[in-house]
């Protein structure tokens, strides 16, 4: 429900004329004739239409006053925010030399990003490859071969088999991660650092080894694939993994290839935990190199854990420069990879003003100036203000001008609107009349607009290396995954909406509700729906300990079709992070997703004369995913299907009788998933059976739990035995095939 404007007075006119008529007999007594059309009469509603008309100008809040009372309140609109994501540059002319690049470079598409940092374009290409383990039909057709390559490389305790089988091909993400520990025989991943020819093999090793004395730096751009966490896996700082990035050098020392590794001088990827640019010093010229490819001049070429994957293709193999390795030092269970590349740099949808003058100073108190962009990012801003026979001095901001003192250089910044304010001569000094105000630095922007898929960014502009001239090179760009994270700014009436909660809570969880409101509150991600599970602890799947509570969350989704929302990890942890500093100190906090308990089923219904068949069908079908959806406006109740309530045949029945067109509901049939083990692992059902005192069969859920509806089979006529028997058992995409041509 939207916030009304308060009603300073709510007297109308036919009130004040009431009141006026009841003020007679006490003040005038002898005033006794006042019906309608005595003149004193008269006089009196005259009075009161002016009064009234007076009391709605009051009442009426415009926008100004009510952004005053946010700011009273200490929280200004929130503005934007800025999508990020990650590009690989590559120069586009054959040669060996680098160039390095200043931040702030623009990457032209839908909308211009800007690159946040430095990046040295050294150059090689990046290609990743894993030692992929042989598959079952591969480990039956190859079992001759194996057997003899083991007496021929005389492996007393027997060895293992690989393909060398290249990742992230063109520089693609991989759409569900690519697994180091299950998906390669030595869980390591091997990028191999190409020339653009063979003959530039030679200069681009000296490149890259620092032949003017100076260590390059080599950008590698990593994106962990994060998965969906277990309702038991508590969320808070993402885990580290430790790892070492290793260079081949081209030595053999004892039989094996010398690796050394590498000085990580920037881990924006903070230990694989999340997406960001690792810089790495390469060594020297003379310790890089590849050892021995072909099996020819190297029998065991390939052979062993530190020794490279044998690349087939001569093309390759006549352009390495070195090979690059990831390899964890602990051990893992799982390390998943959706991208890695070179030549890498982290871009966000900002754009950056410098040296710009603002306004001048005409000596009042309480001066605003407007700012070249909105939605500033407060941690690179900087404003000057010009200082009589001084020049330009960097004043400083503050969140606050009524705590200033009288002589301090500040300002406050209203970050959304893109404005600042100076002081008035008693909290905070007035700029001198005449003086001059300037941008030093004001990065802005963000929006929803920033939310990019891969490939959309396709050139790049206003590139200059890091003495300020322009860059000549040719850079061709590379955008492998989508920028996600960008947001709308704040609207007003957003803001007034967090008026109330504001005022409850005070952005500290006590209540339940509080808890509620603050988790929905999270900025940069979209809730679809927020549950509180008081007393309930995950891990165990314990309920009434005291002092924990549990928070649930499900991502908005609006298509309602399998799979059901489920809470990514980063979602997770950042509702996690903004509740747990505003918790109570002795809470116990979990910010969980839900766990879903499959549900398929089959229904028969006579259809009314008249109505279209295949219309009624699918109207049943969505009836029922609707009535089981677990987001607004689904459910019985339009919340969604509530936590832990069991799903009834006779409701379902119910819900489908509402559907017009059906003429009477033959039967409804329920299926669980059934836990026996199956060949290929996909889904078995058995079917819900009725209880032994004749009660209706049901899918019985625990507090925690929500139904997800994975088949739905609806005839005219009987009731299916099983969810496929009407060709529609699993909601699936349809995709055409490219027939073969002869």
């Amino acid at each position: 429900m939207p916030i009304l404007p308060p009603s300073l007075d709510d007297r109308g006119f036919d009130d004040l004329v009431a009141e006026a008529l009841a003020r007679i007999p006490a003040h005038t007594p002898e005033w006794t004739d006042v019906q309608p059309g005595d003149p004193g009469r008269t006089l009196v509603e005259l009075f009161a239409w002016l009064v009234d008309t007076l009391l709605y100008r009051a009442n009426l809040i415009p926008e100004r006053q009510r952004l005053a009372f946010l700011r009273l309140l200490g929280e200004p609109m929130r503005p934007a925010v800025a999508a990020r994501g990650l590009v690989t540059l590559r120069l586009d002319e054959e040669g060996a030399a680098d160039v390095t690049l200043a931040p702030r470079a623009r990457l032209t598409g839908p909308v211009e990003l800007e690159t946040l940092s430095a990046l040295t374009v050294l150059p090689v290409a990046g290609e990743a490859w894993i030692k992929r383990p042989l598959t079952a039909r591969e480990a039956r057709e190859m079992a001759g071969l194996l057997a003899g390559l083991r007496e021929v490389y005389d492996l007393p305790r027997g060895g293992v088999g690989y393909v060398a089988t290249p990742v992230f091909p063109a520089g693609a993400a991989h759409p569900a991660g690519l697994d180091l520990v299950a998906g390669s025989v030595d869980q390591q991943l091997w990028i191999a650092l190409l020339a653009a020819k063979p003959e530039l093999v030679a200069a681009t090793r000296e490149t890259l080894g620092g032949a003017d004395g100076v260590p390059r730096l080599l950008s590698v751009g990593v994106a962990p694939a994060l998965t969906v966490p277990d309702l038991a896996e508590p969320i808070g700082e993402r885990a580290r993994v430790r790892h070492v990035w290793e260079v081949t050098t081209g030595r053999m020392v004892r039989g094996e290839a010398e690796l050394l590794p590498l000085d990580v001088i920037a881990d924006g990827a903070a230990g694989l935990s999340r997406r960001g640019v690792v810089r790495l010093a390469l060594p020297g010229a003379d310790d890089l190199g590849v050892p021995e490819n072909d099996v020819r001049r190297d029998v065991l070429a390939g052979v062993g854990r530190n020794r490279p994957p044998r690349l087939d293709d001569a093309d390759r193999a006549a352009r390495l420069v070195a090979w690059l390795r990831l390899r964890p030092t602990e051990r893992v269970e799982r390390l998943a990879l959706t991208w890695v590349g070179v030549n890498a740099v982290e871009v966000d949808h900002r754009q950056t003003v410098t040296g710009r003058v603002v306004g001048t100073s005409d000596g009042g108190s309480g001066q605003v100036f407007p700012l070249p962009l909105r939605s500033v990012e407060t941690a690179t801003f900087e404003l000057q203000v010009e200082e009589p026979d001084l020049g330009y001095a960097l004043w400083r901001r503050v969140d606050d001008l009524g705590l200033a003192g009288a002589g301090d250089a500040v300002y406050e910044l209203d970050a959304e609107a893109g404005t600042v304010r100076f002081g008035d001569g008693l909290r905070g000094r007035v700029p001198a009349p005449g003086m001059r105000v300037r941008v030093a630095t004001l990065r802005g922007g963000g929006g929803r607009a920033g939310n990019l898929p891969p490939g959309a960014l396709t050139g790049i502009s206003g590139a200059r290396t890091l003495a300020g001239e322009a860059v000549t090179q040719k850079l061709a760009v590379t955008q492998p995954l989508a920028t996600d994270g960008g947001a709308d700014a704040e609207t007003l009436a957003d803001a007034e909406r967090r008026i109330p909660a504001l005022l409850r809570h005070r952005d500290r969880a006590v209540t339940g509700e509080d808890f509620r409101r603050l988790a929905a509150e999270t900025p940069g991600v979209a809730l679809g729906r927020v549950e509180l599970l008081p007393r309930f602890k995950p891990q165990q799947r314990r309920t009434d300990v005291p002092g924990v509570v549990s928070v649930m969350v499900l991502p908005a989704q609006d298509l309602r079709r399998p799979p059901h929302p489920r809470a990514g990890r980063p979602l997770l942890e950042a509702v996690h992070d903004w509740l747990d500093v505003r918790r109570p100190l002795t809470c116990e906090l979990y910010v969980i997703g839900c766990e879903y308990v499959p549900l398929a089923l089959t229904v028969g219904i006579e259809i009314r004369d008249g109505a279209g068949h295949d219309q009624v069908l699918q109207d049943v079908r969505d009836a029922l995913r609707d009535g089981l959806w677990p987001l607004a406006p689904g459910g019985p109740d339009g919340g969604g299907w509530p936590l832990g309530r069991p799903v009834e045949e006779r409701e379902l029945e119910v819900l489908v009788a509402r559907v017009p067109g059906v003429q009477e509901v033959l039967g409804v049939r329920l299926f669980g998933r059934d836990a026996r083990e199956t060949p290929g692992g996909e889904l078995r059902w058995r079917r819900l059976a009725r209880r032994r005192d004749g009660a209706q069969a049901a899918l019985a859920l625990e507090s925690w739990q929500l139904p997800e509806l994975l088949g739905v089979a609806v005839t005219a006529g009987a009731v299916p035995d099983a969810p496929g028997d009407a060709g529609e058992a699993i909601d699936t995409i349809p995709i055409p095939v490219v027939p073969e041509v002869c």
